[in-house]
């Protein structure tokens, strides 16, 4: 069967045909005949509504192609469509005179109520359709059916032959039939009535071909005819976004659409998916940077079309829509916006309110290594030089860049506790008081306040020596905790005596909790009293 869009007219059909198939192979009794018989009426009726149908197209070509004041293209294909009725005309006859010949043959003859004298006679039919030497009336009859699908197939290009030999039918299964030609398949041991039934499924295919034919004939005159059944409203603003004090300018109109139009719609060339339900098309891309402009804003457009077919011909329009593209405007807080600390962990949010939800940002930077956050817009940059440059990206389009200076790390202050205060260097401390003594690494107070993950200190070695003249009382103590019990000292000092603290090392724990060693050169010199 040739199309793919079938009406439910031409699916009975099939199924029909599916029937006549399996009965002609079941054993024939008198049940089955009338089966036959029921077949062979039911498709002759379609048949001729399918008739009458296939007429009544052709007037609604020559309807449409006078309305379109017999234009010369038009005008030859009314002249086809005419052709193709006339020559299904003939085939159908054909097969009709084929049915007559067969009721003589087998002397059979429908009474008032439609009833066959005899519904059998395999042998009358065999000799009239296949002949004893394959000269029978069913190869003519095979001859002419594929001629009238090749002619058909000259407008509807594929579709396949009507009158297939057994080995070429995909529908035969059995081995033993495929060896069988169109006559013998369809004729042989068949009874009256199942011969009579193929012949109307035949002139089914025949008109269903034509329909088919007559339908893509008519759509190229504009037979289709284009009702706007659907109807609104639709306001086209100048800008959605308007400042409190200047004018909002829109346009309100009245739009139409069809609901039997299939468009087919591109944006800047490139297909685009169509809402068969509302056939609206709808645009969504990611604007793209430009040159902007002083202000922040450059200009860009799309191109749209829409395309369909109207009065038989396709009609495209098209459509150039102007935008502007903002810049986006990035909001950087951290700590300490106006600078950096070198080699250190400083967390900055940036944020960028025009993209919204859309806002998926990745950050590169030179100067620096950048941490992306686990939040949305949180980064860390850790600088190595005395100047850092962000450069922001949201989806893979550029949204800016900042510049930031970069500071050194303020050094720590060292202090000395002992007795649990602060050494005094200038008035001494008695000797009992520095039998407990710490080192404390002070960071700078506001430094410590912007990072303090970066501002953890510690002393890790340092020299205590008990003076007494200018000689070493005692031997140096080395030490690397920076809380020290100095009774050895408490126990051999005099008055008099000093004691000097020399500071040889002291590391920062930074904001990934790996050290780093710290420059600082501190001594104290403590009179004991």
């Amino acid at each position: 069967m040739a199309g793919a869009n079938e009406t439910p007219r031409q699916k009975m059909i099939g199924m029909m045909y599916l029937v006549l198939t399996a009965l002609l192979a079941l054993q024939v009794n008198s049940a089955i005949l009338q089966k036959f018989k029921f077949l062979d009426e039911s498709l002759m009726g379609v048949n001729s509504k399918t008739d009458k149908a296939n007429t009544d197209a052709v007037k609604g070509i020559q309807a449409t192609v006078e309305k379109n004041r017999n234009q010369a293209r038009d005008l030859a294909i009314l002249k086809q469509s005419q052709e193709v009725r006339q020559r299904t005309s003939e085939m159908v006859s054909y097969l009709q005179g084929i049915r007559e010949k067969l009721l003589q043959k087998t002397e059979n003859t429908q009474g008032a109520q439609g009833i066959y004298a005899n519904m059998s006679a395999e042998d009358k039919v065999a000799e009239l359709m296949i002949g004893a030497t394959k000269n029978g009336v069913a190869y003519d009859m095979k001859n002419k059916l594929n001629g009238y699908s090749e002619y058909i197939s000259k407008i509807i290009p594929g579709v396949k032959p009507l009158a297939l030999d057994a080995k070429d039918d995909p529908g035969v299964i059995d081995k033993e039939q495929k060896n069988k030609n169109f006559a013998e398949l369809s004729f042989e041991n068949t009874p009256v009535v199942a011969a009579m039934a193929v012949l109307s499924q035949k002139e089914a295919e025949v008109l269903k071909y034509e329909a088919d034919a007559l339908s893509k004939l008519g759509a190229s005159v504009g037979a289709q005819t284009i009702i706007f059944d659907k109807v609104g409203a639709f306001a086209s603003a100048e800008s959605n976004t308007v400042a409190a004090g200047t004018k909002y300018k829109a346009e309100l109109f009245l739009t139409a659409s069809a609901s039997s139009l299939r468009p087919t719609m591109t944006l800047n060339g490139s297909p685009l998916s169509v809402d068969p339900a509302t056939g609206k098309g709808k645009i969504e891309f990611t604007a793209r940077p430009g040159n902007f402009d002083a202000a922040g804003n450059a200009k860009a457009t799309w191109t749209g079309t829409i395309r369909f077919k109207q009065n038989g011909r396709d009609t495209t329009f098209k459509v150039t829509v102007p935008y502007t593209v903002t810049k986006p405007v990035m909001q950087v807080q951290s700590a300490s916006v106006n600078a950096l600390y070198f080699k250190c962990g400083n967390k900055l949010s940036v944020q960028v309110p025009a993209l919204g939800a859309q806002y998926q940002p990745s950050f590169s930077a030179s100067g620096a290594s950048a941490i992306k956050g686990s939040k949305v817009g949180e980064v860390t940059l850790v600088p190595n030089s005395k100047e850092v440059t962000l450069n922001v990206s949201s989806g893979g389009n550029a949204i800016g860049s900042q510049v930031f200076q970069v500071r050194l790390i303020p050094k720590p202050e060292i202090k000395c506790i002992v007795g649990g205060r602060e050494a005094n260097e200038k008035q001494g401390t008695p000797i009992t008081a520095v039998r407990n003594m710490s080192l404390r690494a002070i960071p700078d107070a506001s430094f410590a306040a912007f990072l303090p993950e970066d501002a953890r200190y510690r002393v890790t070695r340092y020299e205590v020596t008990l003076v007494r003249g200018n000689r070493p009382a005692i031997p140096t103590i080395t030490s690397n905790d920076p809380d020290l019990r100095l009774d050895n000292v408490v126990n051999s000092a005099r008055s008099g005596d000093r004691l000097y603290i020399e500071v040889k090392e002291v590391r920062r724990l930074n904001f990934q909790d790996q050290q780093e060693e710290v420059k600082v050169s501190k001594q104290f010199n403590i009179p004991l009293l």
